[in-house]
């Protein structure tokens, strides 16, 4: 072996080949080896007996909504990789909008990670957008090293990230699929949308009527029958209607290049309970009835669904119009990049789940999917990023002690199971009970094989 730095270890370790107690020996910021629990350390390395908490390997969160440059009034690099790394998520990929400009060419990239590059707490790779008249761009922006390329078939809530009509939509599918890139999609069809009660007010259940579930059903047939013509590889974002698990279910056996993700409102809030004028559990497409929830764990389970993203699109408080509880006029996006691990965790025990499922759904998955070799497992070769979990332990949220720039949550006041100890980037630690480290995070790029 080389020369191990740092050994931690555990009586629950999360591998790929199950839970077991162990030691994993790092390497200059790698894992060298999961070794056995009662393995000597190497004289001189540094060593750390976590007990009965589990070592998990950092999670890797896809879907998240940094916001910097141009709207860091909403949120930032800085605060939201603190936010991260108190979590134990050690990876996250932004979106391509509500940051001005958009990251829709690569020298709007380029801006991007001139910004990210001395604030980020965690590591942190960027997707492209696909809008209106930038299909020259998307080649150079995959040569640049972003993950793929979001589009909507619907507004964006900004105007600056326009949606693809369905021919454009076409093209940009094409083009991507040409270099093997990678297109990730909302699924809203607008003219259902169009046609749904459009219902200003405080209501909930007004606001659920005007994000019909067949919106996602029409949209996402249409994304399966391009991808399935084009052989273009395609995933559907914050899935949240359970009536699209069969077709989804069906194009994957056929052989469609296609993956799905959820979030955590949708697995762990429900319709139900949501108050009206509460406006808060905004998000689109909508939180769904609590029957619904149950066919997205049961599509979590049978791998329908791939993996579990935050989609953390945090706003300014005035936004979300509290003042009016108008759902029609309120920013639609939920703040979760802190309280993903545990919200999950809390509803995955409930449900029977074990730890080995969370960690497929919210670190190796998410890391297959953008193709980061080197994330998503505690395996030897693989980053020495771990969360440090207490499974039993409880914590009531409290707004405050988050640090999103904006502590607007809809999971205030429910307790949770799971507290993370501490989180580590590279064998590095950079968080301790919620204590967050000076920022060593690094940009991440698209790695180039096919």
């Amino acid at each position: 072996m080389s020369e191990v730095d740092l050994v931690l270890r555990s009586r629950r370790v999360i591998t790929p080949e199950g839970r077991r107690a162990a030691a994993v020996a790092v390497t200059g910021g790698s894992i060298e080896a999961v070794l056995p629990y009662d393995a000597e350390p190497p004289a001189g390395a540094w060593f750390e007996d976590f007990g009965d908490d589990v070592l998990l390997p950092g999670l890797v969160d896809t879907h998240v909504h940094v916001n910097d440059p141009g709207r860091t009034e909403w949120e930032g690099f800085s605060s939201a990789t603190r936010a991260a790394a108190a979590s134990g998520v050690t990876t996250l990929i932004d979106m391509p909008l509500n940051s001005i400009p958009p990251t829709t060419t690569v020298q709007h990239l380029g801006l991007k990670r001139d910004v990210a590059r001395a604030k980020s707490h965690i590591d942190v790779g960027f997707w492209g957008g696909a809008v209106p008249g930038n299909v020259k761009d998307l080649k150079p922006l995959h040569d640049a090293g972003v993950f793929g390329f979001k589009c909507f078939l619907l507004h964006s809530g900004v105007d600056e990230f326009p949606q693809l009509t369905p021919a454009e939509l076409e093209e940009a599918m094409g083009e991507i699929a040409s270099f093997g890139g990678l297109l990730i999609v909302h699924a809203e069809d607008p003219h259902l949308i169009e046609g749904a009660p459009q219902t200003p007010g405080p209501r909930y259940a007004d606001f659920l009527a005007s994000r019909p579930r067949a919106a996602e059903i029409t949209a996402i047939e249409g994304l399966i029958a391009l991808a399935r013509r084009l052989h273009a590889r395609v995933h559907i974002l914050h899935l949240s209607s359970s009536d699209a698990l069969p077709l989804i279910a069906a194009a994957k056996r056929e052989g469609v290049r296609l993956t799905v993700e959820t979030c955590p409102h949708y697995l762990t809030l429900t319709a139900e309970e949501v108050p009206d004028g509460a406006t808060e559990f905004k998000c689109c497409p909508p939180i769904r009835e609590a029957g619904n929830q149950d066919a997205l764990w049961q599509g979590l389970a049978d791998g329908t669904i791939d993996c579990i993203v935050s989609d953390h699109s945090p706003s300014t408080p005035d936004l979300k119009r509290f003042d009016t509880g108008d759902f029609a006029q309120a920013w639609g996006g939920i703040s979760s990049l802190q309280l993903g691990l545990p919200a999950i965790w809390t509803e995955a025990r409930r449900r029977g789940r074990g730890l080995e499922d969370v960690v497929r759904w919210m670190s190796t998955a998410p890391a297959e999917l953008a193709g980061l070799r080197n994330k998503g497992a505690i395996e030897a070769g693989r980053d020495a990023d771990f969360a440090v979990l207490a499974t039993d332990e409880t914590f009531t949220v409290d707004p405050a002690d988050l640090h999103h720039r904006n502590r607007v949550t809809a999971y205030a006041g429910r307790t949770l199971h799971g507290v993370v100890r501490s989180t580590w980037l590279r064998g590095r630690r950079i968080a301790d009970h919620g204590t967050t480290a000076e920022p060593t995070g690094r940009l991440l790029e698209r790695e180039h094989h096919s």
